[in-house]
């Protein structure tokens, strides 16, 4: 059964975008879940993510704490090119058994913005990965992303891309679930 997904936004009040919300149901485990999209170096986000290119740790500050370099392939038919996100990513497995990790932009000496990439900015943003009481093998996921793209796209090319982008996110993280436990 394909996911749904509820895909909102509004104005951000961090910076002139907007924060968009995605929420759905993925027909697996939490822990298979928190498997195909947590932010480690090697992990399985770059295989089934088509807006994850790359992605590396670029300092360990402890072990649920990492400065993260992210790269994006180019997008929106080209419209869109291949952008950088340097981030400061923290991982919690919180008591009732979500997972979550939150991000936000900063600068690293070891991340001298790249000729060719656009240095894009993450905004507080983050996914929620939530055990469904009485429903252990369905997982409620919550994200958040507010992503300043950087570059001089106009906001029209932005506004249509990242709803479609959400949604695309949940229907192949679904996949990449289904896949895991083959």
């Amino acid at each position: 059964r394909q996911s749904e997904v509820a895909v909102s936004w509004r104005p951000s009040a961090e910076f002139a975008g907007n924060v968009y919300r995605g929420e759905g149901i993925v027909p697996a485990r939490p822990e298979d879940v928190w498997e195909c999209i947590k932010p480690v170096a090697g992990g399985l986000r770059t295989k089934w993510d088509q807006n994850v290119k790359d992605f590396e740790v670029v300092e360990a500050v402890s072990d649920t704490v990492s400065v993260c370099r992210t790269t994006t392939p180019s997008a929106f038919m080209r419209i869109i090119s291949p952008r950088e996100f340097v981030d400061v990513v923290l991982m919690k497995q919180c008591e009732d058994g979500t997972m979550l990790s939150a991000a936000t932009n900063v600068e690293h000496p070891l991340c001298p913005p790249q000729a060719n990439f656009v240095r894009g900015f993450n905004y507080p943003c983050g996914c929620f990965c939530i055990p469904l009481p009485g429903e252990p093998d369905r997982t409620q996921l919550l994200s958040f992303f507010q992503t300043d793209l950087g570059g001089y796209l106009p906001q029209t090319v932005v506004d249509s891309f990242f709803p479609a982008s959400i949604a695309g996110f949940y229907s192949n993280l679904t996949k990449a679930v289904k896949a895991l436990k083959a």
